[in-house]
């Protein structure tokens, strides 16, 4: 389900700072030596990206800041709820793959709600860099941005942690499951 990209009332904004905030102290090792108080005045002098990370946590994304970019000054937050974001499961890759089912569709596909959303899927670096910080997707998988070489043949590659170890696999573009939905990312 899609949303108008709109502006957040004041209730809406306060109840989303403090979730925020208690996540973003109670998993300090996500995001060594940098403050709630910077990462909360980036947010609250951008409200398009307020609305995406809103979206994020929406969806069950469980938002949280993983790192700070210094040349750019900004704040980079990643998916981090423990398995696939349950309200992006159940969508295969991108429009292209959604069109060519013939039946059996998918309500939506995963490229389309990121945009949508303001957001990027995570790339296999960055969801490597993800299981440093925890574990993610032991039960669940996540698609992640394709190489065009690999989606110009039809395929889509996506990742899950089993045994200690991050997997990363390919598939058609065109599957979906139940238990494979994707992570985002939003720089702020």
């Amino acid at each position: 389900m899609e949303h108008e990209k709109g502006e957040l009332s004041p209730e809406q904004r306060e109840e989303l700072f403090h979730v925020w905030k208690v996540r973003f102290e109670k998993n300090m090792n996500r995001h060594k030596g940098i403050e709630w108080a910077g990462v909360q005045a980036k947010l609250e002098a951008n409200a398009e990206k307020l609305w995406s990370l809103h979206e994020m946590e929406r969806t069950g994304g469980e938002p949280d800041v993983v790192g700070y970019a210094e040349a750019t000054g900004e704040y980079i937050f990643y998916d981090c709820s423990v398995e696939s974001p349950s309200g992006r499961r159940s969508v295969c890759y991108d429009n292209e793959a959604l069109e060519s089912r013939k039946e059996h569709k998918p309500k939506n596909s995963a490229i389309h709600m990121a945009a949508a959303m303001g957001i990027e899927l995570l790339t296999e670096e960055q969801y490597r860099e993800l299981q440093k910080l925890g574990q993610f997707d032991t039960k669940t998988s996540s698609w992640l941005k394709t190489p065009s070489e690999i989606r110009k043949l039809g395929g889509a590659i996506f990742a899950d942690f089993r045994y200690g170890t991050v997997f990363v696999y390919h598939n058609g573009a065109e599957s979906y499951y139940g238990a494979r939905g994707f992570r985002g990312s939003l720089t702020v």
